[in-house]
């Protein structure tokens, strides 16, 4: 069951702008990946279950969240039914994020009150989703759409909340740019943790990065 309510989530997201994107079949990484963007004072991660055994992986790491990390919000993305989101769920996922959109997974986390977060590409998927409760759209994948996609979209639909992921990285110009057009959080991966901090197990570094693009991104929304 989720610990934080999908009101809760949805404010930590916009008040901290960022959700690090992480994946591993090893638990002990994970654990030190999850530690470090913490200790930077990331409050979110998603964890990104692409890989057998995920759903295992995932569920010790919550209790490990839950028990050394106060106040961490653990959500999964890269669910693709309604079947996942379900399992994920029960092992203790705050929010579900999926590259597309599904009624089904709608319905099953809205039954729960957890926040979903759907991939979307089109205003049209955009107003569906928020048709069926969906508080921040995904726009996915980010880079291909842009800043400016957000920016046109905010336009007749000002209300509409938007987390991009992919394409984002923790610089200044690139922050600043989707900032600007009206994001509402961003999701980032590899362009923060690394695989030359995975490689290296540079966990100092990690922390430090998360740091500086949660500091970055409060600077640039002055």
């Amino acid at each position: 069951m989720a610990q934080f309510s999908r009101i809760e989530v949805a404010t930590a997201m916009k008040e901290t702008g960022m959700i690090p994107l992480f994946f591993s079949n090893n638990l002990e990484l994970s654990k030190n990946v999850l530690k470090a963007c913490y200790d930077g004072g990331a409050r979110l991660m998603e964890f990104t279950a692409r890989g057998d055994f995920a759903h295992e992986v995932f569920g010790e790491l919550t209790k490990y969240a839950v028990k050394e990390l106060p106040g961490m919000i653990m959500g999964v993305g890269s669910v693709t039914d309604a079947a996942a989101a379900s399992l994920y769920m029960a092992l203790g996922a705050n929010f579900i994020v999926t590259p597309v959109l599904r009624e089904d997974i709608a319905i099953a986390c809205n039954r729960r009150k957890v926040l979903w977060s759907p991939g979307c590409g089109t205003l049209t998927e955009i107003t569906k989703a928020e048709e069926l409760g969906c508080e921040i759209v995904k726009l996915f994948p980010g880079d291909i759409y842009g800043p400016q996609f957000v920016k046109g979209i905010k336009g007749p639909q000002p209300w509409t909340s938007v987390m991009p992921t992919g394409g984002v990285s923790p610089t200044k110009e690139n922050l600043s740019a989707w900032f600007s057009a009206g994001v509402t959080c961003v999701g980032m991966g590899s362009q923060l943790i690394s695989s030359d901090i995975i490689k290296n197990k540079d966990y100092v570094k990690l922390e430090q990065d998360v740091k500086n693009a949660i500091a970055l991104i409060k600077e640039i929304r002055k």
